[in-house]
């Protein structure tokens, strides 16, 4: 078990970027007054590993190209609408590679010195994630989006360290609808490099991807890989907005380095929300058909093992049969799980009505 808590944490995930994105994030940012003493030990220990970062790319840019890889699979939806679920169930397919929670901190720590420094992060990690009490490990699957805020600047994840430009962030680099074509190649340069690293060290050819913000980049990943296929998870909105105000709230206490008022918060949610669902709607033809299923969370989590046998016949995925005993496992194993209870509140019901109207209608969602 970590030695520390979400809320005790006393540096930045910042810690684990390289210096050049750490520098481009933080240029300029206002950081407050109480979190300065926290984001001058996160740059003191960036830069004590820095050098370490840098032989670890060095050693990358002359390794060759891995043959026989497949095009990855991505787990798309609004933060909260299960997709860390369905991704732990397909993820017991030993098939796939993925993201782990020890990437995302450390993407620069995967080749040279990896077993030292994962042994450091595990006994100092978080033994739990603060919303929903999910375990955390150093080698268990993680979204990626993490990890990318610590290989470029252009990650929709720097909010969680500056809240307030929320916004900005989303119009840039949750949707890509302000963001530059030289910062999409550095997207499309850093996803590739993760995905090719997470490959190799666990000696895997295809991806599982689960990154809530890639719902808003479909036809970037077309670009970067045309065969991709598509898991889309979508929830009670009502849930979801419960969910995620709890997730983000939570959360923000330990990243942030500047405040965030709740009454911003919540707008900000409920406008990443709407653009997300926008965006997906606006790009998922785009998608090749066969290559897109949609799910709805409450059907899997009904039944896990077989909306899972279900997803791989509609994407044409092989191997179901092999990989079912562990997903049976896994899945049995979570029988004792406690999950949250929302209730929602007046104020809920009002502002999800308001503003997600469209999604309730879509997905046929009540009350």
């Amino acid at each position: 078990m970590g030695l520390l808590k979400f809320d005790n944490l006393p540096i930045n995930t910042l810690v684990g970027a390289d210096r050049a994105t750490f520098d481009a994030i933080t240029r300029g940012a206002e950081i407050d007054k109480e979190y300065r003493r926290k984001f001058t030990l996160t740059r003191r220990l960036e830069r004590l590993l820095d050098p370490f970062y840098t032989i670890n790319d060095k050693y990358y840019s002359h390794l060759t190209p891995m043959p026989d890889t497949e095009e990855p699979i991505f787990i798309l939806g609004h933060w909260r609408s299960g997709t860390t679920f369905v991704h732990n169930v397909i993820s017991c397919d030993e098939r796939f590679g993925y993201c782990t929670t020890y990437q995302t901190v450390f993407p620069h720590l995967m080749l040279r010195g990896a077993s030292f420094f994962k042994r450091c992060a595990a006994a100092f990690m978080p033994a739990q994630r603060p919303t929903d009490s999910l375990e955390l490990k150093v080698d268990l699957p993680q979204e990626e989006e993490f990890a990318l805020s610590n290989m470029m600047p252009c990650s929709h994840y720097n909010f969680w360290t500056f809240p307030r430009r929320m916004a900005e962030y989303r119009e840039k680099y949750l949707v890509f609808n302000e963001i530059t074509e030289d910062e999409r190649q550095v997207f499309k340069d850093s996803l590739a490099k993760l995905i090719d690293i997470s490959l190799r060290t666990q000696h895997k050819r295809q991806f599982l991807s689960k990154n809530p913000p890639h719902t808003g980049r479909i036809r970037t990943l077309l670009e970067m890989y045309p065969g991709a296929k598509f898991v889309y998870l979508v929830r009670n909105p009502y849930t979801v907005f419960e969910s995620t105000s709890s997730f983000f709230g939570n959360t923000l206490k330990t990243t942030q380095l500047q405040h965030i008022g709740p009454e911003q918060l919540t707008r900000e949610i409920l406008d990443n929300y709407r653009a997300l669902y926008e965006k997906y709607e606006a790009e998922k033809h785009l998608i090749p058909e066969g290559h897109l299923i949609e799910v709805r969370f409450e059907d899997f989590e009904a039944d896990p093992v077989g909306m899972t046998s279900r997803i791989y016949n509609q994407l044409g995925l092989e191997g179901f049969g092999q990989a079912r005993p562990a997903m049976e496992q896994y899945v049995g194993s979570r029988k004792g799980f406690k999950k949250n209870k929302y209730r929602y509140d007046e104020q809920t019901i009002r502002l999800v009505e308001e503003n997600w109207a469209d999604a309730l209608r879509q997905w046929d969602y009540k009350l």
